[in-house]
């Protein structure tokens, strides 16, 4: 369904190391707004949802809502850490447009 690159692997095991709270996975999700109309929302999570789509990236378990899966078939995940900024970026076949940013697309 997706790929998180080695990159992005290693920010979120660092993250999940870090945080206080227990993390069994990390969600990605599609929802409404960005300056493209559709953007990412990544966070740490405890638990995966009933009728999420869960992928094994490695070591990181990564759930996926059903409304957001099929708007991440075959993305890309990558994190980067710049001068320019530090953050996920995503490379998503499916989007019609994406903004300068990396974190909103259209359908």
């Amino acid at each position: 369904m997706l790929t998180l690159t080695p990159s992005a692997l290693k920010a979120v095991s660092r993250f999940i190391k870090g945080s206080a709270d227990p993390v069994a996975g990390l969600r990605i999700a599609v929802t409404g707004g960005g300056c493209s109309g559709l953007q990412y929302a990544v966070a740490l999570e405890g638990a995966a949802r009933a009728d999420d789509a869960i992928v094994e990236c490695g070591p990181v378990k990564v759930f996926v809502d059903p409304a957001s899966a099929p708007m991440l078939a075959g993305v890309t995940v990558d994190f980067r850490d710049s001068m320019e900024g530090n953050g996920f970026r995503f490379e998503n076949p499916n989007a019609a447009q994406s903004c300068g940013c990396g974190k909103s697309f259209s359908a």
